[in-house]
């Protein structure tokens, strides 16, 4: 309620009211100045508001005291039950965990206002999984009541959680949860087998390494802890088996180690014991965690191949054995009660096993070709066994055979040496180290030896030094080697081998002098610096290239001039076109043939002058016109000729051809008539060339040609 001292109760004075939730949620009577709430109010939404109210003049509106502030708190009342806001929950606990072991902790929250009495103080309880569960009632941790709880007994738990407030009491709200928890697995149970012996049986055909049989030891345990390790007890037949742990079953699988056989023992027993490979220390009170069971493995008897005395046969025979020796032999033998006959022959593979054959009834080995060391050091195939009885069942064994070497080549030096000594070399000097090689082999401690020839062991130039390792030292004689006297030496020397029979050979060895400093570093082997010492000096040297040089350069000079001048002389060959121009003579139409050539174009100088390209031969090179004397018009053509004709002669260019533009165009209405067969009405053969003759020696030739067609003609008939 708001009151103003100047309010009189005579309703002078008017309430308003404004600020937070003005008119909203509270309202004011303008006359009495009392404020109600309009609607419901949820402190869990708005605790407080904060309103402004004033007094005013009912007439002029103005205020009759200054606006004044106050603060509306709305008072809690328990509306709000308690929620879980992380349920439900999911925990896990070890089993056989003690009395008091910590599962879970769980909180609920109250909306409530928790400073204003006990709406919001809440308390934990268990509806539901007593008795093997417990929880604070004021921290809501939960944890086990009843000990040793299994996991192989029960696994999973529902706990019901509730949370009530008014601290619990009479008429307070309360929200609930549930909480899962599951036991989680320990080793606490051992493996057991089911029963305390396992037989087994067995085929003695049984290949190692195969599985024969299986066992199992149960564990009620999960996971890791239900893991099982398998050991076979040292004892009677332990060391022929072997037994494995199966990760998927957790069975143990036995397995063969050795071979069995059935003639030879007939049944075996032997101690298994199955153990946890995890172990839990708080369980060792409990007892051992493994388990022991008896296995017995009953031999079964099976038709069996032939068995051979040796895993692997080994043999030796020299190279060259005559064919058909005998070089070993090979023995197998059927091990079944019935004991059949056993029969022989080699595995072919390849062409090498032809070498050797084999005996079916005895088994002996015999060389069928010669053998060769040097080709083929060993052979290695395979003899197949298999038994008259069946022979289905066989057995194979490998045969290697080494072939002996026999002393047939003799030492050679290893590698070609490149042995030089230097002018300047002293008596005593090594100048070369050698070694030799055997195409032989060499059995273990065989040595060579090396000496000179006996030619060359009176000579004063060089001596070999065997040092007894297999290696020898070219020493020199004598002090100073000249090249003027002698450029190579040739040095024969004697290699013997240690092998029965002794083998030896003669090697020569070449020695080539070379220029040396003092140091003994050579500088010069070749052949050309044995003239220098001679007395030319390098100048002298000199002038003689240069001197070869010039006669070079004047040969080459005097060739190119030779076939420059062969190029400009004139050919005669018959088959050159221009020739046959020249030979032809063509005759023009004289005067009277105005269209076989321009004549004008012999009186015009400017013509003349033109410079144009010859097409009847190929420039040598591009020169520039040479200048002619101008002719004056109505010069006598005979003389322009010679003019031409001299200007031609004089020049070392051009060849003194005619032109073919203008002496090989056939004139009209010559006195000879024409010489072509090309628009002739008639056939070579009508024609009469016996007129030739009659024109003078410059026809002969065309004569000639001509009257030998007619005399070989064979259709005319004289």
């Amino acid at each position: 309620k708001l009151h103003s001292d100047l309010d009189k109760g005579v309703g002078t004075v008017k309430y308003t009211l404004s600020g937070d939730g003005a008119g909203t949620v509270f309202t004011i009577d303008e006359t009495t100045g009392d404020i109600h709430a309009i609607r419901s109010l949820d402190r869990e939404e708005k605790p407080f508001y904060t309103l402004r109210a004033q007094a005013v003049d009912v007439d002029t509106k103005k205020p009759l005291e200054p606006e004044s502030e106050f603060i509306i708190k709305v008072q809690d009342i328990n509306d709000n039950e308690p929620k879980f806001l992380d349920g439900p929950y999911v925990a896990s606990v070890p089993e056989m965990s003690p009395v008091g072991a910590y599962v879970l902790q769980v909180k609920a929250t109250d909306a409530d206002d928790p400073t204003y009495g006990n709406s919001a103080r809440v308390v934990y309880s268990i509806l539901q999984g007593q008795p093997y569960f417990s929880i604070d009632p004021k921290t809501g941790v939960i944890r086990t009541a009843l000990p040793n709880m299994d996991r192989e007994v029960k696994e999973q738990y529902q706990v019901l959680i509730q949370a009530k407030d008014m601290g619990g009491q009479l008429g307070g709200l309360a929200g609930t949860t549930t909480v899962n928890i599951t036991l989680t697995d320990v080793n606490d149970n051992p493996p057991r087998f089911p029963k305390s012996i396992f037989h087994l049986k067995v085929p003695e055909s049984s290949h190692v390494g195969s599985a024969i049989g299986r066992i199992r030891a149960v564990d009620p345990d999960f996971g890791k802890n239900a893991e099982i390790e398998y050991n076979i007890v040292p004892g009677d037949g332990g060391n022929l088996f072997d037994i494995t742990t199966d990760e998927n079953t957790q069975e143990g699988v036995i397995k063969l180690k050795k071979p069995l056989d059935f003639e030879t023992k007939k049944a075996y027993t032997f101690k298994v014991e199955a153990s946890n490979l995890h172990l839990d220390h708080r369980f060792h009170s409990v007892g051992p965690f493994k388990d022991t069971a008896t296995v017995k493995i009953n031999v079964l008897d099976t038709d069996e191949p032939p068995v051979f005395s040796k895993p692997m046969y080994t043999m030796e025979v020299y190279e060259d054995t005559p064919v058909g020796t005998i070089i070993g032999a090979v023995t197998a033998q059927d091990l079944d009660a019935g004991s059949s006959s056993v029969r022989y022959f080699i595995d072919w593979k390849n062409d090498l096993d032809s070498y050797f054959t084999i005996d079916a009834t005895e088994g002996t080995i015999a060389t069928n070709e010669l053998l060769d060391r040097e080709s083929t050091a060993q052979y290695n195939f395979s003899i197949i066994a298999s038994k008259v009885s069946n022979p289905l069942l066989t057995s194979k064994v490998n045969v290697i055979i080494n072939v002996l070497d026999v002393n047939e080549f003799p030492p050679e030096i290893s590698v070609p040496y490149e042995t030089s000594v230097c002018e300047n070399a002293k008596a005593g000097q090594v100048i070369q180290t050698v070694t030799a090689a055997d195409k032989d082999l060499s059995p273990a401690g065989q040595r060579f030896s090396f000496r000179l020839s006996a030619e060359a062991s009176n000579k004063p130039n060089f001596t070999v030094h065997d040092y007894r390792n297999n290696t020898a030292g070219i020493e020199t004689r004598r002090n100073g080697y000249s090249r003027r006297q002698q450029e190579l030496y040739f040095l024969p020397v004697v290699i013997e081998d240690s092998s029965y029979p002794v083998q030896s050979s003669t090697n020569t060895m070449t020695i080539r002098v070379c220029r040396c400093d003092s140091d003994g570093t050579i500088l010069s082997c070749n052949v050309e610096a044995i003239f220098l010492p001679v007395g030319l000096s390098t100048g002298a040297l000199i002038a003689i290239l240069l001197c070869i040089v010039i006669l070079l350069v004047i040969v080459v000079l005097y060739v190119a001039l030779r076939r420059q001048k062969k190029k400009d002389t004139l050919m005669t060959s018959k088959e050159d076109i221009r020739d046959n121009v020249i030979h032809y003579d063509d005759e023009g139409g004289g005067e009277e043939d105005t269209q076989a050539f321009d004549i004008g174009a012999l009186r015009n100088p400017k013509v003349i002058e033109d410079n144009k390209i010859r097409r009847d031969i190929k420039p040598d090179s591009l020169r520039f016109p040479r200048q002619r004397p101008p002719v004056e018009d109505n010069t006598d053509i005979r003389d322009f000729i010679n003019q031409r004709l001299q200007e031609n002669d004089v020049d070392p260019t051009a060849p003194p051809y005619d032109s073919l533009a203008t002496y090989a165009y056939e004139g009209n209405g010559s006195v000879a008539e024409s010489l072509s067969s090309i628009d002739s009405l008639t056939t070579e053969a009508d024609q009469d060339y016996d007129y030739l003759s009659d024109w003078g020696p410059r026809f002969k030739i065309l004569a000639d040609m001509f009257g030998e067609e007619e005399s070989y003609n064979p259709d005319k008939v004289t």
